[in-house]
């Protein structure tokens, strides 16, 4: 389950910016507004998929249903040539995505005897299925010019999707709670901003949110401009996902016990700043494509362990609320001011119809090292 929800994420996530700003010719703030769509889904996600699920629809079926609508209007998605359509679709496509997020989750946790234990293994075949669906969609473009209209990756993620849909029909029977709670319990949550920590934590996971699109959107037409191959960009984008398994499955057990929560989170933020100085030096082509890792790095130890930072101060009444709250701040709000912010800073520093790199990833490097001074000074955990 966790390999094909995010296969079907990073099929398209990585690489489709390359389309929209190269055939289809679309501008930085309109790219901007494509990735946008999933991230207002995620805003209003917690509202609508949470809601059916825990009070009318089992889980699977409500996955299999979302999945397999999704999967078709991936593949509509992929013939679009026009914003307007395409931003239309991938709106509704995002209005079915974004609730599996929270809902996988949901899922693996009512059916895991040790989730402590269990659960880092079972998550890390997402980032695995990531790294997979890059793979399959170079090797596809590697061998020839693939016979498809409009964009691979989106075709691609729409039949993962479809094969997605079909599996989770044969997922374990997840009826709704027989208490759903309360829709609003959420709101609890929020009197955790009065623990200046948590406050100082959560203001910084805002805007290294926002920053993190700057990797999420340029960085495929930026590899392209600096020589890497066009059919090769999505296999040397999970460079990525293989530092984040070796930073989840390795360095985060050895040095977690050893450092504690606030150097851990001071890794993970510190890895951001690092990564766009390189990207903003543009040469050596090595080592742009070697500062990738840091993306893996910066997710585990910020992101990763940010949930676990989240889940140990927040009361057992309203841990859930708490990675719901975190999960609207940075998914939601954050990644969706942040497609923003990247559209008009890669429109800003565009000339003769090219991406002046340098300035466009100095940038979220300017303000990422802010957030790791800001950590460094303010937060004690």
């Amino acid at each position: 389950m966790m390999f094909l929800e995010f296969a079907v994420w990073g099929a398209w996530a990585p690489v489709l910016a390359s389309h929209l700003v190269g055939p289809l010719r679309l501008t930085g703030k309109q790219t901007g507004w494509i990735y946008a769509t999933l991230w207002l889904g995620c805003i209003v996600s917690p509202f609508i998929g949470g809601q059916i699920a825990d009070r009318w629809v089992q889980t699977q079926w409500f996955l299999a249903v979302v999945h397999l609508a999704g999967g078709a209007v991936l593949l509509l998605s992929a013939r679009q040539t026009r914003f307007s359509g395409l931003f239309c679709l991938m709106g509704l496509y995002s209005l079915l995505y974004a609730p599996t997020l929270a809902l996988v989750n949901s899922l693996m946790f009512s059916h895991l005897l040790n989730p402590d234990a269990q659960a880092g293994g079972i998550r890390v075949w997402g980032t695995i299925g990531w790294i997979v669906a890059g793979l399959l969609l170079a090797l596809w473009r590697r061998s020839g010019k693939p016979k498809v209209k409009g964009s691979d990756a989106l075709t691609l993620a729409g039949i993962l999707s479809l094969v997605m849909g079909i599996f989770c029909f044969l997922l374990p029977r997840t009826p709704p709670p027989a208490d759903p709670g309360n829709p609003l319990a959420f709101v609890d949550a929020f009197k955790m901003m009065s623990d200046t920590n948590f406050l100082i934590f959560l203001v910084i996971s805002f805007v290294v949110t926002t920053e993190l699109q700057f990797y999420y959107v340029p960085t495929a037409p930026f590899l392209e401009d600096i020589g890497v191959q066009s059919k090769n960009v999505s296999a040397v984008m999970t460079l990525a996902q293989f530092a984040e398994i070796f930073a989840m499955a390795v360095l985060l057990p050895l040095l977690l016990p050893r450092v504690g929560f606030r150097w851990a989170l001071v890794i993970g933020v510190v890895a951001w700043p690092v990564r766009y100085i390189v990207f903003a030096m543009m040469r050596p082509v090595w080592l742009v494509i070697s500062s990738l890792l840091f993306h893996g790095l910066g997710y585990t130890f910020f992101f990763f362990v940010g949930q676990m930072y989240v889940d140990r101060v927040a009361g057992p009444d309203i841990r859930a609320s708490a990675q719901a709250l975190i999960a609207v701040v940075t998914l939601g709000f954050g990644n969706f001011i942040g497609t923003q912010i990247t559209g008009v800073v890669m429109d800003l520093f565009k000339k003769d119809g090219k991406f002046q790199w340098r300035p466009v990833f100095l940038v979220p490097c300017v303000l990422t090292v802010a957030c790791a001074i800001a950590f460094i000074l303010f937060f004690r955990g």
